[in-house]
């Protein structure tokens, strides 16, 4: 059986994650291919428990360097317990952010450095990479007057807007490095977004199917 592909759609707050995994899983299913969501932080019952540690607020000061392990924590669970064995069955696995978040928000929006998480990463994920990673590109303002729409924020979409313009500032540096991470514009009308976003599915991943 061949192994399946790891998709993961990445972006700030507001980017319309939600809507664009559904689009993605129904195409793939209208092709016949099984698959299966997941999110991070989370996506196993003890990545979920520190999914809730880390939105949360805390009278204590949670620092960069704890959310960083964190996520990471969370990841190592999700990743040896969930996504590798999925694809082993050939399954196709559409994620709600990976290890590009953690690049992005901690490595930009927190500061931390791309060169402080290369050892982390080494160690959870060795060579493991998503096939394609699709990134929801929206204005850091428009992301989180969508976000408030929704309802009540999360510690982590209290911070300011300095904190996601970073962290988009970031994304997007290392979209222009990595040719796996592609870009797609979030800042127009959600069926746009849908159009482009699979076009860039259908681009990078099926063209060996014909």
């Amino acid at each position: 059986m061949p192994l399946g592909k790891f998709i993961v759609i990445e972006g700030l707050e507001g980017a319309g994650k939600s809507s664009a995994i559904a689009s993605v899983v129904a195409h793939l299913h209208a092709k016949g291919i099984a698959t299966q969501t997941v999110r991070e932080p989370g996506g196993t019952p003890l990545a979920e428990a520190i999914r809730a540690l880390v939105k949360q607020d805390w009278e204590e000061r949670l620092t960069a360097e704890t959310e960083l392990l964190l996520m990471y924590a969370s990841r190592a669970q999700l990743v040896e317990n969930v996504i590798k064995p999925a694809l082993q069955k050939g399954m196709w696995v559409i994620a709600d952010r990976h290890d590009l978040s953690s690049r992005a928000y901690q490595g930009g929006g927190r500061q931390l450095g791309d060169e402080k998480l290369t050892t982390l990463r080494q160690l959870v994920l060795g060579d493991f990479v998503p096939d394609l990673t699709l990134l929801l590109d929206v204005d850091p303002k428009q992301g989180l007057e969508r976000a408030r729409e929704r309802g009540e924020l999360d510690r982590i979409e209290q911070e300011d807007l300095a904190f996601f313009e970073r962290t988009r500032e970031r994304y997007l540096q290392i979209a222009q490095d990595e040719p796996n991470i592609c870009v797609v514009n979030s800042n127009q009308a959600m069926a746009d977004v849908h159009r482009d976003l699979l076009n860039q599915l259908e681009q990078h991943l099926f063209h060996e199917y014909g």
